[in-house]
This record gives C-alpha cells, structure tokens and sequence, in this order.
C-alpha cells in the first residue's frame, strides 16, 4: 500500500501563494504518476495537475494553468504544487494521488478514478 501525506494547506489572502507537498516515504516515486486533486463543499473532486512517473510530462486543468506549477523531486520522494494567484474559488481540500507506471503508462490525466492511491488531504482557504 502506498502511503501518501500531504502538508502545506492553510489560509492565505486572495492574491497569495501557497505551495503542497505530497511525500510518498519508504517508496520510489519515480515509479508513480502523482496528481493533485481538490474537492470543495457540495462539489465533485477535480483535477488540478499532474506530473507522469519519471519526471516526464504534466498537465494541467484550465482553472490551474498560469497559476499553478507542479514539480517532483525523486530523491526526496515529494511532489509540490506550487500555487500562485489564489482566489476564493480556489477554496477547497486538496488531495495527492498516485498510480504506478504500468497502470498509467502515458500522459498523465486528471480523473479521480484512474488514481489508486490517496492522501488525506489538506486544506486550502482562499480568503480575505
């Protein structure tokens, strides 16, 4: 079982920045596709990035593009989603997930179900 463990949420002003961490311990990230997700109140999870094993290509949804940067560092087995610009609709608990590279061989997309693997989550509060 993979063990993903997110940190870095909080409350930041409209206009702030933020960056989450993913750390997955005691495993090889090289081996997995990491994506983030977040899910606010009374709304469906969304994808907001993610980043294909290896270090290959990311992808991002249009809400994240220009404001949001996802990078990967394989020797300390974290993942970060750098998040600038925030805004209130940013407003929501946000997940790391994971999939081995077998499973998702490719480019990386941003649909829960594809994920097998889950943090707990943090949670982001965009407000003033």
């Amino acid at each position: 079982q993979l063990q993903l463990v997110e940190s870095g949420g909080g409350l930041v002003q409209p206009g702030g920045s933020l960056r989450l961490s993913c750390a997955v311990p005691r495993s090889t990230l090289d081996y997995y596709t990491v994506g983030w997700f977040r899910q606010a109140p009374g709304k469906e999870r969304e994808g907001v990035s993610c980043s294909r094993h290896s270090g290959g290509s990311t992808n991002y949804a249009d809400s994240a593009k220009g404001r949001f940067t996802i990078s990967r560092d394989n020797v300390k087995n974290t993942v970060y989603l750098q998040m600038n610009s925030l805004k209130p609709e940013d407003t929501a608990v946000y997940y790391c997930a994971a999939v081995h590279k077998y499973v998702m061989s490719g480019v990386c997309v941003l649909v829960p179900p594809q994920y097998a693997y889950w943090g707990q989550g943090t949670q982001v509060t965009v407000s003033s």
